[in-house]
């Protein structure tokens, strides 16, 4: 994860020690001083440079831990650091903005004011996300009308869940996820689907849940994807290493007892009326996301008028892909984990412009995103992880 940007980790930690260092401390004769500036700023520059030198994009479950450690860090020093500089700085440029129209009055800069009081509302966000706001659950009501519903499926209740990242539920912890599945199971839905990111970085993150992950039950079954995380492309290994992990994987969640949907379909009946839930593999970038899926194939033999529940990990891949297609009345995502950070509702990551959580229309074609379960980086504000509990209507 580090290596891939080293050079930009390093400026980000390096910059604003020197922005302090220049601004407060370089006409000072006390050496000492800038010694302990410094301290921190190297020992967080080595650390940074430590992760760069590890092999794999993610560390293995077993020394995670200390990319945990690190973000911790960085939130807790170095983003209250540039939070203060850039209060500092836009304070400063109004400041002289206002002293050009009233130039009798001092030069008052209260953006450092502004950046003092912006480092607690930091840790805050820090402490609060990382030790209460990864631990709460919301369960998410939402519904869905379509036409080409079959009446008799009027009222079908389905619980979508996505990126349970379960590799960090460790011991301290498991009652998180145990909690998730007691809710979804207690909604006694017809349908659970699951729309990729089971594990962190490999099969083995698995294992410690089997119990309580196979004990998810609905009506007509348990049906997920795969997400960019669950084909072990974040392992330093050959690609037959990952084709091995990946198989494994899959092999794991069907003893599960969930039906894996690997760019294919199933149909669900009710009396003499049927729908199609349809898996289309992760359908990413390609290059920092793997760029799996094929909607031919993955509707291949469904009829006009067949409406189709496509299940997909990224929902980028729903303009680029199935709104194309032009067959599914209604698809599912998770990935974005709606940036695990929102204030009042709203998070950065819609700037982007894309599609990151809630409800998407176009046409006749609709998009759902769930804000997700949990996160490889145990950390949540104001983007509580969620079930949602999702019925169809015929009208």
């Amino acid at each position: 994860m580090i290596a891939r940007d080293l050079p930009l980790f390093l400026l980000l930690i390096l910059l604003p020690y020197l922005y302090i260092d220049l601004r407060y401390f370089h006409r000072k004769k006390a050496w000492w001083k800038r010694i302990l500036l410094w301290l921190p700023c190297l020992a967080m520059a080595a650390y940074t440079v430590y992760l760069a030198q590890l092999p794999n994009f993610i560390p293995d479950n077993d020394r995670i831990f200390i990319l945990y450690a690190y973000l911790f860090l960085v939130a807790l020093i170095i983003i209250p650091l540039w939070t203060f500089i850039l209060c500092s700085l836009i304070g400063k440029g109004i400041s002289k903005l206002f002293h050009r129209f009233h130039p009798t009055r001092p030069l008052r800069n209260y953006g450092n004011l502004l950046g003092l009081l912006s480092i607690p509302c930091v840790w805050f966000i820090l402490f609060w996300g990382s030790f209460v706001g990864f631990n709460k659950l919301e369960v998410r009501h939402t519904e869905f009308v379509s036409a080409d519903l079959p009446e008799a499926f009027d009222g079908y209740r389905i619980v979508l869940f996505s990126d349970a990242h379960v590799g960090s539920y460790m011991s301290h912890n498991s009652w998180v996820l145990q909690r998730a599945v007691d809710s979804i199971n207690a909604q006694q839905p017809d349908m659970i689907v699951f729309t990729g990111d089971l594990q962190n970085i490999q099969p083995k993150d698995i294992y410690p849940h089997m119990d309580v992950l196979s004990s998810l039950k609905a009506n007509d079954g348990v049906f997920s994807v795969l997400g960019n995380h669950d084909y072990a492309e974040y392992m330093d290994y050959d690609e037959a290493m990952k084709t091995a992990n990946c198989r494994e994987t899959v092999s794991l969640e069907r003893q599960l007892g969930w039906t894996l949907l690997l760019n294919e379909h199933c149909t669900i009946e009710r009396d003499t009326a049927h729908i199609i839930i349809a898996g289309m593999e992760n359908d990413g970038d390609g290059k920092r996301f793997p760029q799996k899926g094929d909607v031919g194939k993955t509707l291949e033999g469904t009829a006009d008028g067949d409406f189709i529940l496509m299940l997909e990990h990224d929902p980028s891949a729903w303009q680029r892909k199935i709104i194309p297609d032009g067959r599914s009345q209604l698809t599912l995502c998770g990935h974005t984990h709606n940036m695990q950070f929102a204030l009042f509702g709203w998070s950065p990551l819609s700037l982007s412009g894309k599609e990151v959580n809630g409800w998407y229309r176009e046409g006749s074609q609709s998009l759902f995103v769930t804000a997700g379960l949990g996160g490889l980086i145990p950390f949540r504000f104001g983007a509580t992880g969620e079930i949602v509990i999702l019925t169809l209507h015929s009208h």
